[in-house]
């Protein structure tokens, strides 16, 4: 019993403090970024045209396959030719049968000019030889026109391709009677390489842009629009992998909406978004040539707003209140509340308090992807 008295120490029974949590801390990025508004547009086509039979007649023929892509200049159908090849003859005919009456009317008159200057005629007669003529030339001019009208009309019978494209389905059957009563509908074609989308802009994006414009000394103008480039994506894409650039910037905000209209152009080339697509887009707006990033994941929120912790005297967290930017990535742009020589609790966030006592590891972040890999100018 004494033996075992003398092994019991109340000394080995005081309680002994945790070490303080450890957490890694590391200073936030300062590189170059660029700022983007991320907006929702729709794809159109850049030319969409009915094709329509101009003259009446019977349908002769379908040149294509429905569905494939055409060039600029290729027949897709023939409508019945031969009516209007006679009315290209007649015409010429009677331009030939004017051509014969001018050649008449214009010796009459040289013969008639010729005589009274010998005296042996009247100035009745010149004047009447002389009206002759000019009827004569007035007809021919009719009739050349008539001529013009009719290999017009003789052209309308062979319907070509506007531009290039794709032809829908065709509307109207082989033998079919078109242009009855007015132009028939036989077909669409759709130009879809490059391609436009459509989105609106917010009157407060409005303002954004007009203030970044002001801060850099600069307005923008119509001549200005192809060098601000555009980028989307589609609902299943990752990122904005279709390349294009301004074209179009409503001259007005719409009262209704509050938005500005835009269009850019999109290079189409495989041809992997079609025209009524629903689109994410981005569009620069902003430059930074040292903006602060930390990452996304070390930024809370509360009542006071956002906030990060950061390492402070004696390695006491301090939480430090902070405006947040656009998200690049994995990472946030810190536009206040922040110094860049601050140590901000990256990792083990859940294990550090404010007033608590920590156990630092400092790491350094690696660059991120946030400038403008793709070499785009900013308005």
């Amino acid at each position: 019993m004494v033996a075992a008295l003398s092994a019991c120490d109340s000394g080995n029974n005081a309680y002994v403090p945790p070490p303080p949590p450890k957490v890694n801390v590391a200073q936030p990025l300062q590189q170059p970024v660029v700022e983007y508004f991320e907006l929702t547009g729709n794809t159109d086509a850049i030319n969409a045209v009915d094709i329509e039979a101009r003259v009446q007649g019977f349908l002769e023929t379908i040149d294509y396959k429905d569905g494939t892509a055409v060039k600029k200049g290729d027949k897709l159908f023939t409508i019945q030719r031969d009516t209007y090849k006679a009315q290209v003859d007649q015409a010429q005919a009677q331009l030939a049968s004017q051509q014969a009456s001018q050649v008449g009317a214009k010796q009459e008159y040289d013969r008639q000019v010729n005589l009274m200057k010998q005296e042996v005629t009247t100035q009745t007669a010149v004047d009447s030889a002389k009206a002759t003529l000019d009827e004569a030339n007035a007809n021919i001019l009719n009739a050349q026109a008539s001529l013009d009208l009719a290999n017009i009309n003789l052209g309308y019978t062979e319907v070509v391709a506007p531009f290039d494209g794709t032809v829908t389905d065709h509307l109207v059957d082989i033998g079919a009677l078109v242009g009855v009563s007015g132009p028939t509908k036989l077909a669409t074609i759709v130009q879809t390489d490059p391609l436009y989308v459509y989105f609106n802009v917010s009157e407060a994006q409005v303002l954004m842009i007009k203030q970044s414009l002001a801060k850099a000394g600069r307005k923008l103008t119509q001549a200005d629009l192809p060098s601000i480039p555009v980028e989307i994506g589609l609902g299943d894409e990752e990122g904005y992998p279709h390349k294009g650039h301004l074209d179009y910037v409503a001259p007005q905000v719409d009262a209704s909406t509050g938005t500005l209209s835009v269009r850019g152009i999109i290079d189409n080339k495989e041809h992997a978004l079609l025209p009524g697509l629903f689109v994410r887009v981005r569009v620069p707006v902003a430059h930074q040539d040292k903006a602060l990033l930390v990452r996304d994941d070390a930024i809370g929120t509360n009542q006071q707003g956002n906030y990060v912790l950061v390492l402070g005297k004696d390695d006491v967290i301090e939480q430090k209140v902070v405006k947040i930017g656009h998200r690049n990535g994995s990472m946030r742009v810190i536009e206040s509340g922040l110094d860049a020589g601050d140590w901000v609790v990256m990792a083990g966030i859940q294990r550090a308090v404010p007033d608590m006592k920590v156990t630092p590891e400092k790491i350094t972040l690696e660059a991120a992807a946030t400038g403008d890999p793709s070499g785009s100018k900013v308005p």
